[in-house]
């Protein structure tokens, strides 16, 4: 996972009682595929996210609930471990 660089993340927007996103907010195909690739899918196919990606078992998100972020969950081999979701 040498090659992933983290980016500053916005401030979170709390998706309230409800926890509504916008647009598109889980992507289960992307299991198994390219972490790199696969943030770049997630980014364009929902504007108000910003993905960011996790070493598996040595990181762990932020437990608060943000319509505009994704998790990305890596493993050793640099491919998405879990299920992309938006929270």
């Amino acid at each position: 996972m040498s090659g992933i660089t983290r980016q500053p993340y916005p401030p979170c927007v709390n998706g309230g009682a409800g926890g509504n996103c916008f647009g598109r907010c889980s992507w289960p195909e992307l299991v198994g595929q390219n972490a790199e690739k696969a943030k770049a899918v997630i980014e364009k196919e929902n504007a108000y996210v910003t993905v960011v990606l996790l070493q598996e078992g040595k990181e762990v998100g932020r437990t608060d609930y943000c319509i505009n972020r994704v998790y990305v969950y890596v493993d050793d081999k640099g491919n998405v471990s879990q299920r992309p979701f938006v929270g």
